[in-house]
């Protein structure tokens, strides 16, 4: 009798360590599956163009030029019509980011700055320019960089990086929610993402 109830016991141990040990395999193969979608989800985004915005400008182009000292003062200048595209985007392929499998957290590291593109289309009316002060090459480079130096100030006062910068917010929610949903947790550096509005706290 204490054989039989010998092998039922030693049989009831191997069973459940066959059980535990095939319980703990599943959950290393789920774990598994969840971080290489997270990690794919994340190397799968690319550049993000998240807002765009025109602009139109008239400059007034002036330059003189004094000749034979003071005695003459030659003068050129030009009318120019900017109108301007604007786009603003994030290169998040170039998220830096850790994936701790153990404490199933991703933690983004760090994001890429922004990339500000101003691509102006100039055009040039009531050209006027002297024989002694004609215009040149040095002219139009200068014109393009008064337009481009306007421009950024206008980009930074108006509303359109904040526009950006909602728009990644949107995009990493995405990554709050994966995660969310595997049961994971996600952090921007040392900080729990707890919520989306934590997200939107965030100083990028």
């Amino acid at each position: 009798m204490r054989k039989i109830l010998f092998g039922v016991i030693i049989t009831l141990i191997v069973l459940f360590t066959f059980k535990y040990c095939e319980d703990q395999q599943e959950d290393k193969i789920v774990l598994q599956e969840s971080s290489l979608l997270i990690q794919e989800q994340i190397n799968n985004v690319g550049k993000l163009i998240v807002t765009e915005g025109h602009f139109s400008e008239v400059f007034t182009y002036k330059n003189s030029k004094d000749i034979f000292g003071d005695l003459l003062s030659v003068e050129k200048k030009a009318l120019v019509v900017v109108n301007a595209e604007v786009s603003i985007a994030y290169d998040l392929s170039k998220i830096e980011f850790e994936v701790d499998e153990l404490n199933k957290t991703l933690t983004v590291l760090s994001i890429p700055n922004e990339e500000v593109k101003i691509n102006p289309d100039l055009e040039y009316y009531d050209v006027q320019a002297d024989y002694l002060n004609p215009f040149e090459a040095k002219d139009y480079n200068d014109i393009k960089n008064t337009v481009r130096v306007t421009l950024s100030k206008k980009i930074e006062a108006s509303e359109l990086k904040a526009n950006a910068k909602n728009r990644l917010i949107s995009e990493l929610s995405k990554f709050y929610i994966l995660t969310n949903s595997l049961g994971w947790t996600l952090k921007y550096n040392e900080n729990p993402m707890q919520s989306i509005e934590d997200l939107k706290g965030l100083k990028l």
